[in-house]
Order: C-alpha cells, then sequence, then structure tokens
C-alpha cells in the first residue's frame, strides 16, 4: 500500500478518533483498561508513520468531556495511562512536538503537570505537532470561543462587525494549527462524537472497522491512499478545480 501513496500529497493535518479500545479487550475476556493499554501501542507506531510519511500534525481524540461519564474504574485507569504514556522516547526519537486541547483543568494535578512538562520539553522539536484533546468536546470548545469573544465585545476590543469566521477560529483550542484534511476513525461506528466540529467542515473522512489496537501502518496509508483518490472542490465545480490543478 505505501508505493501507493503520491508522497506530494500526503494530508498535512490527520485527526483520529481512536475508538474500539474497550471492544477489543472485552472480545479477548479482559477488562476495558487492557484494551487502551493496547492503544498505546498504536498511538507509538503511527505517530512514527505519519513523522515518516510528513504529516506536519496529528490530532488523537483520546479522552471526550462525555467519557466523564464512564464507570470511575476506567477513568482513573485512563488518566494512570496518560501519565505513564507520555515518554519522552515517542516525541524525541521522532522530533514530535506534543500540544493539549480540552478542558485541562478538570484532569487531575499529576496529570495537568505531566502535560505541561511535555509540552515545555517537545516545544522545540518541529518534524511533526502531536495533539491530543484530553477531556475534549467540540461544543465545549465552541461555548468557551463564544465566551471569550463576548468578553471582548464587553471590553470594546471587538464591535460586532469585527466578528467573522477568522475571529471565531482564532478563539478556538485549535488556532494554532490547521484544520484537519483527514479524518479518521476506527472501530466501525460512522459519527464524529462530538469532535472537532467546527474544524472539520471540509475535511475528507475515513471509517474503518477496524479497532485501534489493531490499527496498524497499512491501515493509515490505506486511509491516505483514499484521501488521495478524491477531489476536494471547496464548493466549486470539478472543472474548476481541475482547471486550477493544470
Amino acid at each position: 500500500m505505501a508505493e501507493e501513496i503520491d508522497i506530494k500529497r500526503v494530508p498535512q493535518h490527520i485527526a483520529i478518533i481512536m475508538d474500539g479500545n474497550g471492544r477489543w479487550a472485552t472480545e479477548r475476556n479482559k477488562p476495558r483498561s487492557y484494551g487502551h493499554q493496547a492503544g498505546v501501542e498504536t498511538v507509538r507506531r503511527i505517530t512514527s508513520e505519519c513523522t515518516r510519511l510528513g504529516v506536519k500534525y496529528l490530532t488523537l481524540y483520546t479522552f471526550s468531556t462525555e467519557n466523564w461519564n464512564r464507570p470511575s474504574d476506567e477513568v482513573a485507569a485512563l488518566m494512570g495511562l496518560v501519565l505513564t504514556s507520555l515518554e519522552d522516547e515517542i516525541f524525541m526519537k521522532n522530533d514530535v512536538r506534543f500540544r493539549v486541547i480540552g478542558d485541562i483543568g478538570r484532569l487531575p494535578e499529576a496529570v495537568q503537570k505531566k502535560l505541561q512538562e511535555t509540552m515545555e520539553h517537545t516545544a522545540k522539536n518541529t518534524t511533526m505537532t502531536m495533539v491530543i484533546a484530553l477531556s475534549y468536546s467540540a461544543r465545549w470548545e465552541i461555548t468557551e470561543a463564544t465566551r471569550r469573544i463576548a468578553k471582548q465585545l464587553q471590553d470594546k476590543i471587538l464591535t460586532l462587525d469585527d466578528i467573522t469566521e477568522e475571529t471565531l477560529s482564532e478563539n478556538m483550542n485549535t488556532n494554532f494549527m490547521p484544520d484537519p484534511d483527514l479524518l479518521i476513525r476506527t472501530g466501525g461506528e460512522l459519527r464524529i462524537s462530538n469532535y472537532l466540529l467546527w474544524q472539520l467542515a471540509y475535511s475528507e473522512l475515513y471509517f474503518c472497522d477496524t479497532y485501534w489496537p489493531d490499527f496498524r501502518e497499512n491501515d493509515l496509508q490505506q486511509a491516505i491512499v483514499s484521501f488521495q483518490s478524491r477531489q476536494r472542490r471547496f464548493g466549486k465545480t470539478e472543472t474548476q478545480v481541475e482547471n486550477e490543478n493544470k
């Protein structure tokens, strides 16, 4: 599959919903936390492959605001996994900068501290930026952006006429990176689950049945080949796009 990829047209930003960890573990008569642990190894593999292919941003849906409603033991296991999985090797070996988006203030203090340390330690890495969405939901993000804009209106920093699509984008958690070119969801579900709703407006969507712990480099390559087979028109006609690409 790798030989089918046009390296000049690799998506610059890939967002992934890493679904299926719990079901993968249940099918093996293991606790759900076992699936999350197996999923960390997939993160390492896919991060390395993305850097090899030239992807510039990789955003991983790690824990949603709705996930706080899961059983307390699973939440605790996930928080512990965040602490142990943020190893220097995955970032420094691949020259990857680490960032995080989400309602970080809800996380345990030890997790917040580890996140901050990892961001600081990897700040000078330039090959790729890995972003984890942690305690994140798109509705939460849009609500927070609206509050920031309202405060700027209140303080007379902005007027109503100043508010554009760019204004909203600038006030999002994701204002430091471009919108995703490609969204991948593993695990067989066909929805985007409150993930990057604003940013995915023109992203290409790719769904596969493979559970995240079983997702391999070849699966990523297949998603990229599918992406490259599509014509991204952004509201234009097919003819207009073809003429622009001549």
